[in-house]
């Protein structure tokens, strides 16, 4: 577990799993990937990682999840992954988040551990550059809790997608290169799902 020492904000983990999955056709998070739905897979991963770790869901899904996980529904208007985590930090405010969409079917642990370890307390998110467009990761990201007032003001001049909160303030983040890129793979359509199938079987 992640110490608070040094006035190093606690560290919790929360899954995103209240997207509609209209690529997929099917709910994203309760692919069975490795023989649990996603969403409870990646929370158990992230529990060793993290203080507390919280599923993100809808309200009308809460009750879906399964007892022993904790929950946090969207309590802002919208949808999509910003008003998750806006949703997260307004429950609780003063940790960092680490922020992880359920549809990474190659994500392990050791990856988790690296972006642990480059975590830069001093920037408002950690967070890793994709290996397929370049572009900041908002979705395997540490979001510190300075980032909660930067998420509000981005999402007040109108956006809603967290990336570009990272891309318009590059000068406060931190960007690593993942260890090993693939396993940043998404998976949000069964194209994908049948080619990440395919990897996990050859493992």
């Amino acid at each position: 577990m992640i110490s608070s020492a040094n006035n190093t904000p606690p560290l919790y983990g929360l899954v995103l799993a209240g997207g509609k999955s209209t690529r997929m056709g099917y709910d994203k998070s309760a692919i069975q990937w490795h023989e649990k739905e996603q969403r409870y897979y990646m929370a158990d991963m992230l529990a060793p990682l993290c203080d507390k770790v919280y599923i993100s869901c809808k309200a009308e899904q809460q009750n879906n999840v399964a007892n022993g996980y904790n929950t946090i529904t969207d309590s802002y208007e919208g949808a999509g992954p910003l008003i998750a985590i806006l949703s997260a930090f307004k429950a609780i405010p003063h940790v960092a988040w680490l922020v992880i969409a359920c549809d990474l079917p190659l994500i392990d642990t050791d990856t988790l551990q690296y972006l642990i370890q480059h975590r830069n307390t001093t920037t408002a998110a950690t967070t890793f550059k994709s290996p397929f467009d370049g572009l900041p990761e908002p979705l395997i990201t540490i979001w510190e809790p300075s980032a909660y007032g930067m998420l509000l003001a981005h999402k007040a001049d109108g956006f809603s997608c967290p990336r570009k909160a990272l891309i318009r303030n590059e000068h406060n983040i931190t960007i690593i290169t993942p260890p090993d890129p693939s396993k940043l793979m998404n998976a949000n359509t069964p194209e994908d799902a049948e080619q990440a199938r395919k990897i996990l079987n050859r493992k």
